[in-house]
């Protein structure tokens, strides 16, 4: 989960390289990177390429590209450390929808870090003018569809291989971002081209390691582990972009930071 996490750092400082680029432009192009990239590798491993639970594989295909879509709108629009907060969320919503889709177990005083966590991103929404309430709830909707794909992911931890998952996630969001794409397209030039297939090899190596983790650890603890990401968009942000924020902002992320890190130690 810490490779995936570094991956997808790269992946997230690499689309605000690219502003003048519309996201669903570059979910197209890491799509195209990804299912090319992943038919081949399956196919040279004898791998059934479209796995055995089709319709949990396309569920989460349809969710994952909901939330990368959003996601990347998100990384666009607002800082990069309150994009990447906002939808890393996701470990909270997948520790809960995962007491109903897995029958995993929360204790009561999760619901209370998950509380902080919330109250962390209410706090960055609110104190940060450059934070509007649209990509706010981008973001949310973005963790929410990120929480039921990773759930999905550990579902079918025993009967699929992981490039197969990773595999439907470009399968579902190649023909939706080719039909938006027409309203929305702006041609790469320059340096453009090879930022887009950096991001496509990021997104594709994050993929893969996390949906190894997911598959063979503790969903709850592994999503958590995830929020590193945080911390790398951060350092990112002020290096990269020169990003600073209000110090009421810096307590929102601390919350958010805490409130997961507090439920990484509950014993189950």
């Amino acid at each position: 989960m810490l490779l995936a996490g570094i991956f997808f750092a790269m992946m997230n400082v690499s689309v605000k390289f690219v502003p003048h680029i519309p996201a669903i432009e570059i979910v197209w192009f890491r799509s195209v990177f990804s299912l090319v990239f992943t038919f081949v590798i399956l196919r040279q491993k004898g791998i059934a390429v479209f796995g055995n639970h089709k319709g949990s594989l396309v569920i989460r295909g349809i969710v994952g590209s909901i939330s990368l879509i959003l996601f990347f709108y998100t990384l666009q629009r607002i800082p990069l450390a309150s994009a990447v907060t906002m939808q890393y969320l996701s470990p909270i919503f997948t520790t809960i929808l995962g007491v109903f889709i897995l029958k995993e177990k929360v204790k009561p005083i999760q619901f209370l870090y998950f509380a902080m966590a919330f109250a962390g991103v209410l706090i960055i929404q609110g104190v940060d003018t450059r934070v509007d309430p649209l990509s706010a709830a981008m973001g949310i909707v973005s963790g929410l569809a990120a929480g039921i794909a990773y759930n999905m992911i550990r579902k079918l931890k025993t009967s699929e291989h992981p490039l197969v998952i990773v595999f439907y996630f470009p399968l579902v969001a190649l023909p939706v971002a080719s039909v938006i794409m027409i309203f929305d397209w702006v041609m790469p030039t320059g340096w453009d081209w090879l930022i887009l297939l950096w991001i496509g090899f990021c997104t594709q190596s994050a993929q893969y390691f996390m949906t190894v983790a997911y598959q063979t650890g503790n969903l709850s603890r592994v999503s958590s582990i995830s929020y590193m990401a945080v911390l790398y968009a951060l350092i990112f942000g002020f290096i990269l972009f020169g990003e600073t924020f209000p110090f009421a902002s810096y307590i929102g992320m601390a919350l958010v930071l805490v409130g997961i890190l507090l439920n990484l130690r509950v014993k189950h």
